[in-house]
């Protein structure tokens, strides 16, 4: 399938292996895994930062097979999932840096657009999340909410 604001196809990228039982070498237990995604979202990691320090730092591969569920739906059952979905953060992160560009280059037209595009995209994603009952339906995406957000 081809990107929405690029004339291009996305990259092809690995597929994990399927692996249906969790290795023999992983030492940590499930709950010990629960709590230290419950003291890692505490301290502000999101879902993927966690994800990474589990992999690199404590040798889980996998917190799937370990616990039988997400990191997401962990952090939602124990109430330390952020209010606004991480993917909506990151946007508005991202618009928020292109403002703070554009407020010292007034001329660059092709951040300009840039900024366009990732607003329409927090748009999208933002209808969607209404949809979907994860935002309340009078939500709305503005300069100054984002730039409180992500600060």
């Amino acid at each position: 399938m081809a990107r929405m604001h690029a004339r291009k196809r996305g990259k092809s990228g690995s597929t994990r292996p399927l692996v249906e039982e969790n290795p023999e070498w992983v030492s940590m237990e499930e709950d010990k895994v629960v709590d230290k995604i419950i003291s890692l979202a505490k301290q502000g990691k999101n879902s993927g930062e966690i994800g990474v320090i589990l992999r690199d730092q404590y040798g889980v591969p996998d917190v799937k097979l370990l616990t039988g569920k997400g990191i997401t739906d962990i952090m939602k059952e124990n109430e330390v999932y952020p209010e606004l979905p991480e993917d909506l953060l990151h946007l508005m992160e991202k618009a928020v840096n292109l403002y703070e560009h554009l407020d010292e280059n007034h001329k660059d037209l092709h951040n300009r657009r840039g900024l366009q595009e990732v607003e329409a995209k927090i748009r999208r994603l933002s209808k969607y999340y209404k949809k979907q009952g994860v935002l309340p339906e009078n939500w709305r995406y503005n300069r100054d909410l984002a730039e409180m957000l992500t600060q």
